[in-house]
């Protein structure tokens, strides 16, 4: 079916897709995303497991170029609508991401900014803006997403205090618990949440068919979650108890 590119592309990202979030993600029943995993098991291109299917090579992230190209529409539009709710004259920390990185496209016309990020692409786009200051935490660099990771990351980001923390991740699961793959890179998200009076967290809505490994926070850790599309109602109403506002970038 034409889903399945789509569902090899997610599983790439996370190694493991489940039946439940697919049939949400594309607006079908569970026994249509069954046939579509049967069929790509068939074909070798997932292996089927209780509620849904793994990658035949388990948990592996998808490549940077790919990552940045995917819901590429979506990232904008949470970006622009995440960039339009921060002030001019404003600290900010960005981290690692493809989200990230479209809300820095999203802030070149902001004035009197300063920004601390240990994301290269994030600091090489926010150099175009002649109104921001642009910090980079140092650390150990991930050449394969430009991203600085590690406990020299997080020294560098103790020297700082910011207003915001924008926060992108790997995976959402249907707790509201943000997850990630590289140890090196939580612990520098973990710093930040500690260093910014409020966090605001990018997702769209691919993250919550993901799995990764390692828990960084969760929603309600943040003030703020920006996605394309509403949550379910579970997530929704956890939210508002969390007092996390969520805001749909429709």
């Amino acid at each position: 079916s034409f889903r399945q590119p789509d569902i090899l592309e997610i599983a790439r990202h996370a190694g493991k897709v489940t039946v439940e979030g697919l049939a949400r993600h594309f607006g079908v029943t569970v026994q249509t995303i069954r046939r579509d995993l049967s069929d790509m098991a068939q074909a070798g291109q997932l292996q089927r497991v209780h509620g849904g299917a793994i990658l035949p090579s388990g948990v592996a992230n998808i490549q940077y170029e790919e990552r940045r190209q995917l819901n590429e529409d979506a990232k904008r539009r949470i970006a622009v609508a995440c960039a339009r709710d921060i002030p001019d004259d404003v600290s900010l920390f960005l981290n690692i991401g493809t989200t990230t990185e479209a809300v820095a496209r999203a802030l070149l016309h902001h004035h009197s900014l300063l920004v601390v990020t240990n994301n290269l692409n994030v600091a090489t786009i926010l150099s175009a803006n002649p109104k921001a200051e642009v910090v980079l935490t140092g650390g150990t660099l991930r050449r394969a997403d430009g991203g600085l990771t590690g406990t020299t990351a997080v020294s560098g980001l103790s020297q700082y205090k910011v207003d915001i923390a924008v926060l992108g991740c790997s995976a959402i699961d249907p707790e509201g618990e943000l997850t990630d793959f590289d140890p090196e890179e939580v612990i520098v998200t973990q710093a930040a949440l500690t260093r910014a009076r409020h966090a605001i967290v990018v997702a769209d809505q691919s993250k919550f068919l993901r799995n990764a490994p390692r828990r960084v926070c969760g929603l309600a850790d943040a003030s703020a979650v920006y996605s394309e599309k509403p949550f379910s109602d579970a997530l929704a109403a956890r939210c508002r108890e969390w007092g996390t506002d969520v805001i749909v970038a429709s």
